[in-house]
């Protein structure tokens, strides 16, 4: 599957790459609220990152 084939930590790229939408688009994503339908994420430094577990999990809410 290509959910293996995935880092444990994902940058905005590949986020991008997976989805098949914009890093601008990403990047929106991760300053929206979970609630308002973004995605989790951390900071490090000035870079965001998300985990692969919340990223796949994200996805299976937007599915329903």
């Amino acid at each position: 599957m290509i959910e293996q084939k995935l880092p444990n930590i994902l940058t905005a790229q590949h986020i991008a790459k997976y989805l098949g939408i914009s890093r601008r688009r990403v990047y929106e994503l991760l300053q929206m609220s979970e609630e308002a339908g973004g995605i989790r994420c951390f900071q490090i430094g000035s870079s965001k990152r998300v985990d692969k577990e919340d990223f796949l999990e994200w996805i299976e809410q937007k599915k329903n």
